[in-house]
């Protein structure tokens, strides 16, 4: 078991209560401790959305303990993936890092048939992205 995780991702929408959160919830499942995970919001919400909760139950993974986060500037300067999904301009940007936008739609509002999708989308993307930490050289 590494001592260090391999990489720090931030995750960031605006509410950090639906898209963020599942990708979170997805990489800590498949990736473990071998990645530090943050996520983070513009302006977050009360709580996360319960349609993401409840399809993340359909594939194992609880998020229901999750509580939306504030976005800092610290949050991302201590992260080597900042990866914003509809997150505007209310990003910092930082030298150094590695900045993905993940176009997905937003499930606020929407119910579990809409989330599905989205939620296999960010799967897929989560998969991709711990290939891709995996496959960096060590420092």
């Amino acid at each position: 078991m590494p001592s260090n995780p391999a990489a720090s991702v931030l995750f960031v929408c605006v509410h950090n209560a639906g898209r963020s959160q599942m990708a979170a919830g997805f990489l800590s499942h498949l990736a473990g401790d071998r990645v530090e995970i943050r996520s983070a919001g513009s302006l977050p919400a009360d709580q996360v959305n319960p349609a993401a909760v409840e399809a993340m139950n359909e594939v194992g993974i609880d998020i229901a303990d999750q509580k939306p986060k504030i976005l800092t500037t610290e949050a991302v300067q201590a992260s080597d993936y900042v990866i914003t999904m509809g997150c505007g301009d209310a990003c910092p940007v930082f030298p150094g890092k590695k900045y993905l936008d993940w176009a997905l739609e937003d499930p606020a509002g929407q119910g579990i048939e809409a989330v599905r999708p989205i939620r296999d989308e960010i799967k897929t993307r989560i998969e991709a992205l711990i290939a891709e930490i995996d496959a960096k050289p060590e420092a």
